[in-house]
């Protein structure tokens, strides 16, 4: 359980610089909805979702192929708020989370749709239950002013078999290639079903990264990005395809502010 937890700072007191319900038409001023397509084919990086009374419902379907053939079994369906990439060919593009050979196989134009480099962040989603699943909330850097903009914060990772009447998620900060970070992750319980609504929340800047789930904090780190990042909201089936299709986790509400 959360050792001794203490209430999450509230809002800011203006209203969010992004906002989303997912009531409607996803907004192409906010998302891309390809799972950082430069690194593969467009479509293999194609997110599956539809419209629901309650939000977004990301899926994964019978259908649907590997995000790259050699990442296998690993398939994905995620909303980014942007995308950058280097020429053909090239190892330059947002998040070279792999050290194996990475290189842009669909080179992208840069979009900048959302890209805070300090915040806050608020996202009330439903976690997957489906075998095999994993959904994930991440600011990653966008890379598109120098390599070395390429650390996380990690706001959850919620793998299906850890849901349950308490919760277990990943949570925390990813250096990757960002020599001032040093990686901090760690395994929080949270006690209730996160199968059901619930709000995480990320505030980030002036050295310091809060993570937070339903009012508390469950994460506090004495570093942080600096520069701008993308939020990707991804639901990943990483086994072998089984089970009954499709495989599913909801969105339901979305709050940005900008520092």
């Amino acid at each position: 359980m959360l050792p001794n937890p203490a209430v999450l700072p509230a809002p800011p007191s203006r209203a969010p610089d992004v906002q989303d319900d997912f009531s409607g038409p996803l907004r192409a001023d906010l998302w891309v909805d390809h799972s950082l397509p430069h690194w593969t084919t467009a479509d293999r990086s194609a997110a599956r979702y539809e419209t629901t009374p309650t939000g977004l419902r990301l899926r994964i379907d019978a259908d649907q192929p590997d995000w790259r053939p050699e990442d296998g079994p690993l398939r994905v369906s995620n909303l980014q708020t942007g995308t950058f990439s280097g020429q053909l060919g090239s190892s330059v593009g947002t998040h070279r989370h792999r050290e194996d050979g990475l290189s842009v196989r669909t080179p992208t134009p840069t979009q900048l749709l959302w890209t805070p480099p300090a915040g806050r962040v608020d996202i009330t989603v439903s976690a997957t239950r489906d075998d095999g699943c994993m959904l994930a909330a991440w600011l990653v850097g966008t890379e598109h002013l120098d390599a070395r903009h390429a650390g996380e914060v990690c706001i959850f990772e919620i793998d299906a078999d850890a849901v349950g009447p308490t919760t277990t998620a990943r949570s925390g900060v990813k250096a990757h290639s960002d020599p001032k970070l040093v990686t901090d992750m760690t395994t929080v319980e949270i006690p209730f079903d996160a199968s059901k609504p619930h709000t995480w929340t990320a505030i980030w800047g002036d050295g310091q990264t809060i993570i937070g789930c339903e009012g508390l904090i469950i994460r506090r780190i004495p570093q942080a990005p600096d520069y701008p990042l993308f939020l990707m909201l991804d639901l990943f089936e990483v086994r072998p395809p089984g089970g009954t299709y499709p495989k599913t986790a909801t969105l339901h509400q979305f709050w940005g502010w900008t520092d």
